[in-house]
């Protein structure tokens, strides 16, 4: 399968998925929008991958390759192609299916419990996500559920954390493919968002079990498995 990641910072990359994607023989290609490069012909992509960043979705102003991204996404939605939305991609999923997205209530930083919704039940996913799993966060905002879409799951900070639209896009507000050195380049790169808050964790504290990393990047090869079988 044919999979191309959309990235917006240089320190928020495929993380774990890259090894997972490449062991199963897929072919990876990317365009790093920060540097300028192009986006590719819809034919040359099978599976879609739109990557996090610390900007906002309505930040056009001062990131003009967004227009053109949100457009991009919305004609990937339109071919019927398969997307997996991580964070800020999320949330341009919501975007381009017609839901808002807003500050959340709270800045989201480190390892906090999701919980799968009822809506999972009747989807693959439920055996896919666990009922309640600690997962990986870095976010300050949120989006609602588009219309037609099921809600994946949530926490105690923030009430949408992911949605599944059409069994084909999946939306991830968390972050499932952190490893401990993405982690670390998240945090030298955002160091300057870890107040005090009910809801960030120290830095200490997000890096002290590398085994939670193994727990959600075991989960996040098998919502790729899910999205390129």
């Amino acid at each position: 399968m044919k999979v191309h990641h959309l990235q917006h910072v240089s320190f928020e990359g495929l993380g774990s998925m890259e090894t997972v994607l490449k062991k199963n023989g897929h072919t990876l290609t990317a365009t790093h929008l920060y540097r300028g490069e192009s986006l590719p012909p819809l034919d040359t992509i099978d599976l879609l991958i739109v990557m996090g960043g610390p900007m906002g979705v309505y930040d056009d102003e001062e990131y003009p390759w967004l227009k053109p991204e949100k457009r991009f996404i919305r004609s990937a939605i339109d071919a019927g192609k398969k997307i997996l939305g991580i964070c800020l991609g999320a949330q341009l999923l919501a975007d381009a299916l017609g839901a808002k997205v807003t500050r959340n209530h709270h800045r989201e930083i480190g390892w906090f419990p999701i919980v799968r919704h009822a809506d999972m039940e009747s989807s693959q996913f439920k055996e896919i996500l666990p009922a309640q799993t600690h997962a990986f966060h870095w976010h300050g905002d949120t989006f609602e559920i588009p219309e037609g879409a099921q809600l994946l799951a949530s926490s105690m900070a923030c009430l949408n954390q992911g949605f599944i639209f059409n069994d084909r896009i999946v939306a991830l507000q968390f972050h499932l493919e952190t490893t401990p050195a993405s982690a670390a380049l998240l945090i030298e790169n955002g160091r300057h968002e870890l107040e005090d808050a009910p809801f960030v964790q120290t830095e200490e504290a997000m890096l002290s079990d590398a085994t939670r990393f193994e727990v959600i990047n075991g989960l996040m090869a098998r919502v790729l498995d899910a999205l390129t079988s």
